[in-house]
């Protein structure tokens, strides 16, 4: 079955991991934030990131997605690990409007949860927020700034501003709250097929403390 590519824009912690199981259980090859050996046969993208892979074929071809075209969803396209791989292409309006000019039929969704929500669990989840957002910096979120979940809070609320204004009006985004009963009926609705699964993957432990969000684990010097 020949699906259209289904994107999701949303930041670490809006529930990437649980849209990534599900979607999977649903039929869809999915590439979430780093693509495994078992996925291709492709040698040259085995431990690859999803980031760094859709900005190589965007400054080569135009098109992000030239070599993933073996797969039917991307849920986690950011990568923060560093100090090479500090990618976040769902902040970026070229990468995306050029996934729309070659991808025309593409669905995309914004996966999120309350600001405030969102930036505890950042912060609870290994060094994401405690460290590497604050000391490296990212779109919108320049180093220094997000060491306070406030800050963090304004960040993720204007991410999805940003995502609103860029798809204002246009159907082919679905924005859906994580933990909204109705989420998986309405993107099974929006993507046209039906999800057999739906929970809680990839939850923050209460008190976690260093590592990722986005991207593989992280060492102290980061």
């Amino acid at each position: 079955m020949t699906r259209a590519v289904v994107v999701n824009l949303g930041l670490p912690k809006t529930g990437t991991t649980t849209l990534a199981r599900a979607l999977r259980r649903a039929g869809y090859r999915t590439a979430d934030w780093k693509i495994r050996p078992r996925q291709t046969p492709r040698t040259e993208l085995h431990d690859a990131f999803v980031a760094r892979i859709l900005y190589e074929d965007y400054f080569a071809s135009g098109d992000p997605l030239a070599r993933l075209g073996g797969f039917s969803a991307i849920t986690e396209m950011s990568a923060m690990v560093p100090p090479d791989h500090v990618l976040w292409p769902q902040t970026d309006w070229g990468l995306i409007d050029a996934i729309r000019r070659h991808h025309p039929q593409a669905r995309f969704l914004l996966s999120h949860r309350a600001a405030a929500l969102t930036a505890d669990s950042m912060v609870r989840w290994r060094n994401l927020g405690s460290q590497r957002l604050p000391k490296h910096g990212v779109p919108g979120l320049p180093a220094g700034f997000g060491h306070a979940r406030g800050e963090l809070a304004r960040w993720i609320d204007a991410h999805a501003a940003f995502v609103r204004r860029v798809f204002a009006g246009d159907p082919a985004l679905l924005e859906f709250d994580v933990g909204d009963p109705g989420a998986p009926a309405a993107i099974g609705a929006h993507l046209g097929c039906s999800l057999p699964w739906w929970g809680h993957a990839n939850r923050t432990a209460p008190g976690a403390g260093d590592g990722t969000g986005a991207g593989a684990a992280c060492t102290s010097t980061c």
